[in-house]
């Protein structure tokens, strides 16, 4: 069998990961080893806080629903049972963003939040 030579695949590999690299400092974007370390390692990382983002995020929107909640004497907790006993489903996201941009808004939604609790 005839002795083949990768040379095409890995010249092709080899102007990726140098592509990537560029923007490095010295010789994480000019020489090979450097280069590859560094750029492999900043793949994992962007895998891995791509995850964390989403986890940073709801914590976010859960600090900012409990702050507007405590405005009206409330918890977040019993905030989030009282909108689920009044069959409102509403996502944290959309919540916090209320809670900053319509306060007239959010304040109804604990008003029945709290009715139904009550009710209870």
């Amino acid at each position: 069998m005839p002795r083949v030579r990768s040379n095409v695949a890995r010249l092709k590999r080899k102007k990726q990961i140098m592509k990537a690299a560029r923007g490095n400092f010295g010789g994480r974007s000019k020489l090979w080893k450097a280069a590859k370390e560094t750029v492999e390692r900043g793949w994992v990382y962007a895998y891995r806080d791509r995850k964390n983002k989403k986890r940073e995020f709801r914590k976010l929107w859960i600090l900012r629903i409990n702050a507007a909640a405590h405005q009206h004497e409330m918890t977040y907790s019993a905030l989030m049972h009282g909108l689920s006993k009044a069959g409102i489903e509403i996502d944290r996201k959309i919540l916090s963003d209320l809670a900053i941009v319509d306060a007239d808004a959010f304040s109804e939604l604990v008003a029945k939040a709290k009715s139904a609790l009550a009710a209870a």
